[in-house]
């Protein structure tokens, strides 16, 4: 559990360091975001997914 959290907190500093870097540029993209159709933000999605897998699983088997 404690490593779920750490992991966790790193995912929250590193979703945020773009909104406190740059607020104005993160404005913009919410905005182009919002102008999408489902079906591109799903693709999208689906191939972040897909490429956190494969990370994970990478990473995982040099673990070993």
């Amino acid at each position: 559990m404690k490593y779920f959290l750490c992991v966790l907190g790193m995912v929250m500093i590193v979703e945020g360091l773009p909104y406190f870097a740059f607020p104005n540029k993160m404005k913009q993209v919410v905005q182009m975001v919002m102008s999408l159709e489902d079906s591109a933000l799903r693709k999208f999605g689906f191939i972040l997914m897909l490429c956190g897998l494969t990370t994970l699983y990478l990473c995982m088997g040099s673990v070993s």
